[in-house]
C-alpha cells in the first residue's frame, strides 16, 4: 500500500479544531494515518502581512491514485470551509501532498514531491519529526539533510496551547 505524506496547514479561527477536523476527515476518505508530527506553528511564508500558521505532517497508507488524494483532499478542504481567494493568502485549512512513495509525477494538476517542500522550514520540521530518512527521489536527499541546508530560516516552534 502506498505510504503518502500530507502537510496540514491554517492560520484562521480554531486553528488546532480545523486541524483535527481535517485530520479526521483524511482518515475517513484518504487513508490509514500512521503517524502525525506534533503541531508546530511559524509566522507566514511567501504573503507575510497575516497571523501565523499552525502545520502538521501526516504519513497515511492509502488505496487511492495520486489523482484520487488530490480530489479527496480539495474536497476536505471545502467542506472545512477554505475559500480560495489569492496565492499563499490567509486560509482555514491547506492540505498539500508532499510525497506519494518514492513517485515523480508532474501533470498539470499535481506534481510530487512537492516542489517547494525542500525551501521550507515549517515543512520539513514536522516531516523530519516522523521520517527524517526518508529520500526525496528527485534530489536524492535525505529530509534531515533537506532540514539542515534549508535557506528558509523562518522560526518553526513547537506549538503548545493556550490550555495546555
Amino acid at each position: 500500500m502506498p505510504k503518502l505524506y500530507l502537510l496540514l496547514g491554517g492560520n484562521l479561527g480554531d486553528r488546532p479544531l480545523y486541524l483535527s477536523q481535517a485530520r479526521e476527515q483524511i482518515a475517513a476518505q484518504i487513508g490509514l494515518i500512521v503517524q502525525s508530527s506534533a503541531l508546530y506553528e511559524t509566522a507566514a511564508w511567501g504573503k507575510t502581512d497575516q497571523p501565523a500558521f499552525l502545520n502538521q505532517v501526516l504519513e497515511v497508507q492509502t488505496t487511492l491514485s495520486p489523482e484520487q488524494v488530490l480530489q479527496g483532499i480539495n474536497q476536505i478542504e471545502q467542506e472545512l470551509g477554505r475559500i480560495r481567494q489569492e496565492h499563499w493568502g490567509a486560509r482555514v485549512i491547506d492540505i498539500d501532498i508532499l510525497f506519494y512513495d518514492q513517485l515523480i509525477l508532474q501533470t498539470q494538476r499535481l506534481t510530487i514531491p512537492h516542489p517547494q517542500l525542500h525551501l521550507r522550514r515549517f515543512t520539513l520540521l514536522p516531516l523530519n519529526e516522523i521520517a527524517p530518512h526518508l529520500l526525496h527521489p528527485v534530489l536524492n536527499l535525505q529530509i534531515t539533510q533537506l532540514l539542515r541546508d534549508c535557506p528558509d530560516k523562518l522560526p518553526v516552534h513547537l506549538y503548545v496551547s493556550a490550555t495546555d
